[in-house]
């Protein structure tokens, strides 16, 4: 097993390898001069070329990239055009509020979402399981920013009962990780009824109730786990959008997440911002694959003996 994830992480350099090459190009062909955004367009063309000179913009591309791929193997993701600060301590200071949005958003998604879908997939076609279907397809329907800013209107404004804005105390991460999990809890429902239903049909587990076993006992431990791992993938996948920022959300309820940020970044063209976000998110998305493969393996025995 070892073996297997020390593979993986050697495969993760050329995909990290990859994505700096690709957001750099980007980066270097987007329209906008960073120094003149920063001094002003009635800046000096002398002042300009110092500014330019001195962040290192007059080079050619492949010195600018070499250097660059250099300075992350050294874990210094540059210095910020727009606070003069270093991108990774202006990245560490927001990646806790996105992880925590993120970690909380997937909780609840996870606690509402895969319970009603084992619901709906063992009463199929019930009442239950229609107007399940119909709340699923309701949440995965309405938009984020709609659904935050009811939630604010109705807990906040009318109730009183919820701060409207910032993320640091326990009642502040309601509000945020509701807007997202419902959406998400629609998508997981849907995703664990189907797979559920799949395996339901499946002669080992008609063989379960012919022996005359607990129904809790079939769901659980024989249908439930075989359904898992088309559900992990999701979670993590999802797991790691969220990590590359809810960007509406952490707008409406003035979180200081690495989204906002980043939007923010890309309208004053700091380019190590930008950069050093969209390598966060590749590192983020590679090892949560990782992390997905490994509970493979304990979900699957069958995987499990691939390994070895």
């Amino acid at each position: 097993m070892h073996k297997y994830i020390l593979r993986r992480i050697l495969m993760m350099l050329p995909v990290l390898l990859g994505a700096m090459l690709v957001i750099f190009t980007l980066v270097y062909i987007t329209p906008g001069d960073p120094a003149r955004i920063l001094l002003g367009e009635r800046a000096p063309e002398e002042a300009i070329s110092a500014l330019r000179e001195e962040m290192g913009l007059d080079r050619p591309f492949l010195v600018q990239f070499v250097g660059y791929v250099t300075r992350v193997v050294q874990l210094d993701l540059g210095t910020s055009f727009s606070t003069r600060r270093p991108v990774f301590d202006e990245l560490s200071f927001r990646i806790p509020s996105t992880a925590l949005l993120a970690g909380l958003s997937l909780l609840v998604a996870v606690l509402i979402g895969i319970p009603l879908g084992i619901i709906c997939s063992i009463r199929h076609n019930s009442i239950f399981d229609s107007v399940a279907t119909v709340l699923g397809l309701v949440a995965l329907s309405v938009p984020n920013f709609w659904l935050g800013l009811m939630l604010v209107l109705l807990f906040s404004v009318n109730l009183g009962w919820l701060p409207v804005s910032g993320f640091a105390t326990p009642m502040h991460w309601v509000l945020p990780s509701l807007t997202i999990g419902l959406s998400l809890a629609g998508e997981f429902m849907r995703f664990t009824r189907s797979s559920m239903l799949e395996v339901v049909r499946q002669d080992y587990i008609r063989t379960a109730w012919a022996k005359g076993q607990r129904e809790s006992t079939i769901i659980l431990r024989h249908a439930l786990k075989n359904a898992l791992i088309p559900l992990i993938t999701v979670v993590g996948l999802s797991f790691g959008g969220l990590m590359a920022g809810a960007v509406l959300t952490e707008t409406i309820f003035a979180i200081p997440g690495v989204g906002g940020f980043m939007v923010q970044s890309i309208a004053s063209r700091d380019f190590p911002i930008i950069q050093g976000g969209v390598l966060m998110i590749a590192v983020t998305f590679s090892f949560v694959n990782l992390l997905v493969d490994i509970l493979y393996s304990f979900v699957d025995p069958r995987i499990r003996s691939q390994y070895k």
